[in-house]
This record gives structure tokens, C-alpha cells and sequence, in this order.
């Protein structure tokens, strides 16, 4: 990576996730959600909820990713339940390949066009050249997860 500070998109060695700043580096973006890809909400949101011990929240569809969603919990490390639209949808594809299981996790920054372009120039390979319309009408862009250890990674502005 080039650069000689150490781009920091998780800090296991503060006690605790805090919002930053673009360009502020003192602590990591707190993780926003976790998100498990399900062939189907019907069946997944009765299981998820008596696991967690909350209610799901009202689903969402969200065009711009071919996906239904619901929200169980609040706050940081929430998790997000998304199942496909239709046969085309990357989750279907993913489902497909992989079958049930964690889709992604998601970390919430300031900035989410700064924060992918500062990416983008350490050699982090984006999905999203450009942020889109997520859940809830935030912007959001993924990052490859073979620019980040196997694991699909979503900036969530906020």
C-alpha cells in the first residue's frame, strides 16, 4: 500500500469504536451492521429474531442492489437480513455459490465518496466506482473482497 500512514478501516486496538472524521485516523469507523444473505426473509426473520431476542424491522427494498432487507437491533453490529429480488440480483448469484451465511460487514464513515476515493488510492479495488442509494436512503460503495482478505466490505455514509 502506498503512503506512509497505515490506513486504518479497523483499529482492534482502541477500546471501542467512535465516528471519525475524513482523513481523521485516531480511532476506526465503528461497524454499522453485519449482513447474512437468506434465500428468503419469510423463513429467516422468525430465526433471527428469537436468536437475538428483537423484532425485525420493516422490510426495505433497495432497487439500486436488487435486495429486500429488515434490520434486527439497533446501533453498531446490528444485523441486516437481505434476500434477492429476483434471479439476477449479485445476493442470488452469491446464494447460488455460497449459499446462506454472511454476506458482508459494514463499516459507517463520514464520507463515504472521500473515504473509497482515499481507498482506492492505497490499492483497495472497489466494487462501486461511485456511491449508491442503501437501506434507509443512505449512501453506500463495496469494496472487493479480493482487495480486502475474502471479505465483502460496504461503506455506509453517516
Amino acid at each position: 500500500m502506498q503512503g506512509s500512514r497505515p490506513l486504518v478501516l479497523i483499529d482492534l486496538q482502541v477500546g471501542g469504536c467512535k465516528k471519525v472524521a475524513a482523513g481523521d485516523r485516531s480511532g476506526a469507523p465503528p461497524l454499522d451492521h453485519i449482513a447474512i444473505a437468506v434465500p428468503a426473509l419469510d423463513e429467516a426473520i422468525p430465526l433471527f429474531a428469537r436468536l437475538t431476542g428483537v423484532e425485525a424491522t420493516d422490510r426495505e427494498r433497495v432497487e439500486s442492489q436488487g435486495v429486500e432487507v429488515v434490520f434486527l437491533g439497533t446501533g453498531p453490529g446490528r444485523l441486516e437480513l437481505i434476500a434477492p429480488l429476483g434471479p439476477d440480483s449479485p445476493v442470488a448469484r452469491f446464494l447460488e455459490k455460497h449459499g446462506p451465511g454472511l454476506h458482508h460487514l459494514a463499516y459507517r464513515v463520514a464520507d463515504v465518496g472521500a473515504t473509497l476515493t482515499e481507498l482506492v488510492q492505497h490499492g483497495i479495488r472497489p466494487v462501486d466506482d461511485e456511491p449508491r442509494p442503501g437501506a434507509h436512503g443512505r449512501r453506500v460503495a463495496f469494496l472487493h473482497p479480493r482487495s480486502t482478505a475474502g471479505v465483502l466490505v460496504e461503506l455506509v455514509e453517516g
